[in-house]
């Protein structure tokens, strides 16, 4: 089969032909018709060797975290999927059986790292191929009449905003204001679903009038740049009182610091985005009682509220297309802030 690999360290990723993988025990082969690209791709290959390795990624891996497809064949232990079923996988897998996991939540799994668990695409050969291979059963859940292409990046780039806004939803009552850094792959999502479960005003930032425009156009209040002007504008449409919630979908440095000004006293600051930005807490860095948290992906009973958001029309995701050999140019693409959406590859 042909599959998208990050072969070796520095070098761009290469579409090669390597044997389609057997299921066996509890595992599933799924024919992937869907694959989205996202920037935690761009940051695994940015890693050195030794990076790498402490992470538990080894190459070549196959890249592509976020997949939809149809099951091919099951392992023999396989239960509760057939053969034919259309689905889309869920990406953080866990052991499905510490406490953690047993309440949902398997992108925190106690053990995932003891037992060298890691996610498809991120450690795990992943879905920019013509097949995929799952671990198990429950980590595919059903499309249900969902285009493939538009739900692959749902896995992903809809779930962890999903996670990442709804423990913040009782902050955002009417006349409180949310702040979303970032309009691209996730925060375009995010804006949506913010607007979908809460009353209060969104609040974009970004780069580039087609950014800031895109923001509009997918639900946002207002859209100002993300420069020295937004905390000005900030304080002026939210009546001198700042964000309740800030969720930077960029997580750089230059980003935090402005999440960290906008903010009220008693809000909450979401680094979603994995620029590596840091926030200093402490009494006098921060107004009165703020929160600051880093969330992971998503639970999977959040990944099929999401896909249900998604089947009465709540959220679509922006997507552009490209064939399995056109894939390695994504990345191209995505370094140079071309793309609008999420990319999404169609083998």
């Amino acid at each position: 089969m042909k599959a998208m690999q990050y072969i070796s360290v520095g070098e761009a990723p290469k579409v090669v032909d390597i044997p389609t993988p057997e299921p066996r025990g509890e595992e599933v082969l799924v024919k992937v018709t869907a694959a989205g690209a996202c920037h935690s791709d761009e940051l695994v290959m940015s890693f050195p060797e030794g990076q790498l390795a402490a992470l538990g990624v080894r190459l070549p891996l196959t890249l592509g975290h976020e997949g939809a497809g149809v099951v091919e064949t099951v392992g023999p232990a396989a239960q509760g999927v057939e053969v034919g079923q259309p689905v889309v996988i869920y990406g953080p897998w866990g052991c499905g059986v510490c406490a953690t996991c047993a309440g949902g939540d398997e992108q925190y799994c106690e053990r995932a790292a003891e037992l060298a668990i890691r996610p498809p695409g991120l450690g795990a050969p992943g879905a920019m191929a013509e097949y995929v291979l799952v671990d198990h059963p429950r980590h595919l859940v059903p499309l249900d009449g969902l285009d493939p292409v538009a739900a692959a990046p749902l896995t992903d780039a809809g779930l962890t905003p999903y996670h990442a806004i709804k423990p913040v939803l009782p902050l955002l009552v009417p006349g409180s204001t949310a702040v979303v850094i970032g309009a691209g792959g996730l925060g375009h999502l995010g804006i949506q679903i913010l607007r979908e479960l809460s009353s209060c005003q969104v609040v974009a930032l970004d780069l580039g009038e087609e950014k800031l425009a895109f923001a509009t156009e997918v639900g946002a209040h207002h859209a100002f740049a993300s420069d020295e002007s937004a905390v000005a504008k900030i304080r002026e449409v939210t009546g001198g009182h700042g964000a309740a919630a800030v969720f930077d979908f960029v997580g750089a440095d230059p980003t935090c610091a402005l999440a960290a000004q906008v903010v009220r006293a008693q809000g909450e600051i979401i680094i979603v985005g994995i620029g590596g930005g840091t926030i200093p807490v402490g009494f006098f860095t921060l107004p009165y009682n703020v929160r600051v948290r880093a969330p992971y992906w998503g639970s999977l009973p959040e990944l099929h509220e999401v896909l249900a958001l998604a089947r009465r029309g709540a959220v679509h995701v922006e997507t552009e297309r490209f064939s399995l050999d056109d894939a390695p140019t994504i990345y191209e693409r995505m370094h140079a802030r071309t793309l609008r959406g999420r990319a999404v590859v169609v083998p």
